[in-house]
Parts: C-alpha cells; sequence; structure tokens
C-alpha cells in the first residue's frame, strides 16, 4: 500500500452508482430502459426553464456568480428566510462536505445517523476522520429514542433524514420537536428534507420552524421536485452563525451559471411543480395498488419511491429486461428493492416487468 495515502481513504465505502442507461441499453442490446433507481424527477425540466437555460450559454467564458446573489435572494423570499441564513452548494452531497469541514474534528468527534438511511452521512463521517455511530431503523423509522441513548461527551452531530432514503418513512412533529428539545445544546442536528416537497401528511415537522435554533441545519436540494438532478444544486438554511462559518470553508464559484439560472426559473414555475407532485402522487397510488394484487410486501412511503421486498434477487433480471431499480444490499437487504415513482408508462412497465421475473 502507496504511504502517502490516508489511511482513513481505505476505511471508506465509496458510493456504488448504477449504470447509465445508455450502457444497459448496449450491453443487453435493448432499445428502450426505463430507470427508477435514483428518486429523479420523471419529467425533463418545462420549456420555460431549458429556455432560460439556453439563454445563460452564451456568458459561460465567465465564472459564475460566487455568493449565488440572485438565486440566494429569491429563495429568501420564497422561503422567508434572510439571505445570511443560506448556504449553496453542487447538491446536497457538498453541503455535507462543507458542514464536516466547519464543525467536525477527526478523531475527537463522533456522529449519529441511521443503519439505513442516506450513505453520505456515514461516507460524510468516515471522510472526515470521525466516528459514525448507525442506530438501527424501529418499524422502517428513525429510533428517535435510541439515537438520544447513543449520545456521548464526542457526540458533535446528529443526521436525520425526513423522510427518510430508502424507507420513504417519516417522523412526526410531535415526536420530533420532543426529540429536539432533549439534544444537549453543543451538538448539531442536521435535518434533510430533500424529498418534503412530496409529503402530504399535516404532522410532518417542516425544517424551516426550526432552523433558527442555535444549532438545527436543514438541508434541501433542486434535484427532486424541480427536475434538476443533473445540474447538481442544494442548500442549507440555519442560523446566520453557521451560514457564516459554512461560507467561510465553501469552495469558491462552487455553484456553476446555469444551475443558478435554471433554479431561478424552476421557483416560478409552478405548473411543473404541480404536475410532478400530481403524477408521484397518482404514480404510488397504482404501484401500491398493483403490489397488494401481487400480494408483494412494500413500506407505506409518503415520498416518489417505494421500498418493496421481493423476497428474492431481480435486480439483474429486471435490468436485462430495461428496468433499472435500486438493490439494498449495501444496507444488508438483499431481498429488497427500491424504486422510483415514474410516469403512468413506466410504472406499468415495471409492474409488468416485475410479473415476469417473479413468474
Amino acid at each position: 500500500m502507496n504511504t502517502n495515502i490516508n489511511n482513513r481513504v481505505f476505511k471508506i465505502t465509496p458510493y456504488q452508482p448504477g449504470k447509465p442507461i445508455e450502457e444497459v441499453k448496449r450491453e443487453y442490446k435493448l432499445k428502450q430502459v426505463i430507470k427508477l433507481a435514483s428518486n429523479e424527477n420523471p419529467f425533463p425540466p418545462s420549456e420555460k426553464v431549458l429556455s432560460a437555460m439556453e439563454a445563460s450559454l452564451k456568458d459561460i467564458n465567465r465564472y459564475p456568480d460566487g455568493d449565488c446573489f440572485y438565486l440566494k435572494k429569491k429563495l429568501a423570499r420564497s422561503l422567508g428566510v434572510d439571505t445570511k441564513e443560506l448556504v449553496l452548494g453542487n447538491g446536497s452531497d457538498e453541503i455535507l462536505d462543507i458542514i464536516a469541514k466547519a464543525f467536525l474534528n477527526p478523531r475527537e468527534n463522533e456522529i449519529i445517523t441511521s443503519d439505513v438511511t442516506f450513505l453520505e452521512y456515514k461516507i460524510t463521517g468516515q471522510i472526515s476522520g470521525v466516528r459514525v455511530k448507525e442506530i438501527p431503523l424501529r418499524n422502517f423509522r428513525y429510533d428517535l429514542k435510541a439515537i438520544k441513548g447513543a449520545i456521548t461527551k464526542k457526540t458533535k452531530a446528529i443526521f436525520i433524514a425526513n423522510p427518510n432514503n430508502p424507507t420513504g418513512t417519516y417522523i412526526k412533529k410531535a415526536e420530533f420537536e420532543d426529540f429536539l428539545v432533549s439534544i444537549p445544546e453543543n451538538i448539531i442536528v442536521v435535518y434533510d428534507e430533500a424529498y418534503q416537497e412530496f409529503v402530504n401528511e399535516k404532522d410532518f415537522p417542516r425544517g424551516l420552524k426550526y432552523y433558527k435554533e442555535k444549532n438545527f441545519i436543514t438541508l434541501k436540494t433542486f434535484s427532486k421536485i424541480y427536475g434538476l438532478a443533473g445540474l447538481r444544486l442544494g442548500y442549507a438554511v440555519t442560523n446566520e452563525e453557521f451560514a457564516e462559518a459554512m461560507n467561510r470553508v465553501r469552495q469558491p464559484f462552487n455553484v456553476n451559471s446555469i444551475a443558478q439560472t435554471a433554479a431561478l426559473a424552476v421557483l416560478d414555475d409552478k405548473e411543473f411543480i404541480k404536475r410532478t407532485r400530481e403524477t408521484v402522487w397518482s404514480g404510488k397510488k397504482f404501484l401500491e395498488r398493483e403490489l397488494d394484487r401481487l400480494n408483494i410486501e412494500y413500506v407505506p412511503s409518503v415520498t416518489n419511491f417505494i421500498l418493496v421486498n421481493v423476497k428474492k434477487d431481480i435486480f439483474q433480471p429486471m435490468l436485462k429486461l430495461g428496468v433499472i431499480v435500486r438493490p439494498m444490499d449495501m444496507y444488508g437487504l438483499g431481498s429488497t428493492i427500491r424504486v422510483t415513482v415514474g410516469t403512468r408508462e413506466e410504472n406499468e412497465k415495471f409492474i409488468s416487468v416485475l410479473k415476469r421475473v417473479l413468474s
């Protein structure tokens, strides 16, 4: 082993991306492939957003606005926050990296999260050189009582995805608020609500209610309901002191100019958001109904994906038939897949192929 490489690198379990659609077509000689593996928006951006992006291309020779001035201004107005309470990044993944740089001390700190949740929390901790405590879910939900019980003097931050990925479950408002009150003031709660816009539950705790807490950071994204996953744009809402610290360690020009332009346009694209939400809600009902008919177990979800227990390894057989889903082997859930809610045609194709491989 090359001694120039940091030993921590070899302890990291890297994120495993799926195969590109074009490569699956080539490998299996398929004309059509649908991807229901990454919880993406089933629709491409509207003409309004695409036109704005195209117009911005003429300035691609210039560096982007390093402070995202206009986007911050519009976001702040939309969310009801101050521009000084925003930190923008190259996807939520970079925001997690920024949090680590600003707050975590190698070998001195530990973080707590779930054992079945967004993998980047663990990866961020491993890269930072802090201990990562993974608390088992209880009934596919975060076990807040167990998380509280795992706190030690070294605990620096708790990472919570709500709704949770990959289970699609959520923590209710009363439970979450009781948890927040019980957490020591020196511990940061990182609250990731990437899928919040899909939730239609009245008792869902929205992060904007708590972001002014001294040690609370809410993460949000343009990758899901806004349909800009390929442009990589996420952001944090937090108290002004935290935001200033995070912006100090943020890379300059970290949000590209096209992403900024697209985000400005899509924030006004109410029809696109409405269409996406309605498609996901109706598509999820269709999938649940069909899974019930097939007597296949799944976890009821409040977001745009479903965790399905197929009780056998079907990832490769489905791939060969042109349907990409997400296997859950990395969580020790080998008989389980996560499927994104797609368009009506994609959902029907998934059910058709699922029936075929299970038979």
